[in-house]
């Protein structure tokens, strides 16, 4: 028992490295930073469950302050706070097929950066995307409004990669999502007052692994 309580201190900080940031002001990258490290821990079984007890419920009653905002697919295997082993109140989540952006998620998207706080905005695609399939398959009956907004990533990308068509796909219509909030009024001001940062990714469902899209 001795010897255990000796190890324990050592062992609790490695269980919880230095990755919580309580002290550190959010930035776009340090957002990032947060982000990717969660994604690792996901990846290697070594997750945290950060912000999720009694406290930390009671003390976002209030207000909240996401530090980040994902604009993802509604995809059931892509819950970003378990992607990326974040908690309550530290992702304001934007979700529908196919990870697309318009109105309605634009308004979301610009409520999430001026009223809200987050600093980091993550458009991300991901693996067998359904949504992305259903325009390559042309069998898009029932989603004609999300097919007319991935339509223009599925003809790039059958010019530029025909052979990989889904994943390529999938990918350019999330740098599309990113470079059409780069042009929205909102967005595009605070991006170039480095207040917040707009980046695309790929989530792989076989490794759990999310890809940067430069």
């Amino acid at each position: 028992m001795k010897i255990l309580s000796l190890l324990t201190p050592a062992f609790l900080f490695l269980a919880h490295p230095l990755s919580s940031y309580a002290d550190e002001p959010v930035t776009p990258k340090l957002a990032l930073e947060r982000l990717m490290q969660g994604n690792d821990r996901y990846v290697h079984d070594a997750l945290e469950h950060p912000n999720r007890t009694p406290e930390r419920r009671e003390s976002i009653v209030s207000k909240q302050n996401p530090f980040a905002t994902i604009v993802g697919c509604s995809d059931s295997r892509v819950s970003p706070e378990i992607l990326f082993d974040q908690g309550v109140g530290d992702l304001f989540v934007v979700r529908d097929a196919g990870n697309v952006i318009g109105p309605l998620e634009l308004d979301s998207i610009d409520y999430s950066v001026l009223y809200l706080g987050s600093v980091f905005i993550l458009v991300m695609g991901h693996e067998n995307c359904g949504a992305v399939n259903a325009v390559i398959q042309n069998t898009t009956k029932d989603i004609e409004s999300v097919a007319t907004l991935i339509s223009p990533a599925v003809q790039e990308a059958k010019k530029s990669a025909p052979h990989n068509l889904l994943e390529s796909a999938t990918k350019i219509n999330a740098r599309r999502m990113k470079n059409y909030l780069l042009n929205t009024p909102v967005i595009s001001r605070l991006v170039k007052e480095k207040k917040i940062d707009v980046q695309a990714a790929y989530y792989n469902l076989q490794t759990g692994t999310i890809e940067l899209l430069n």
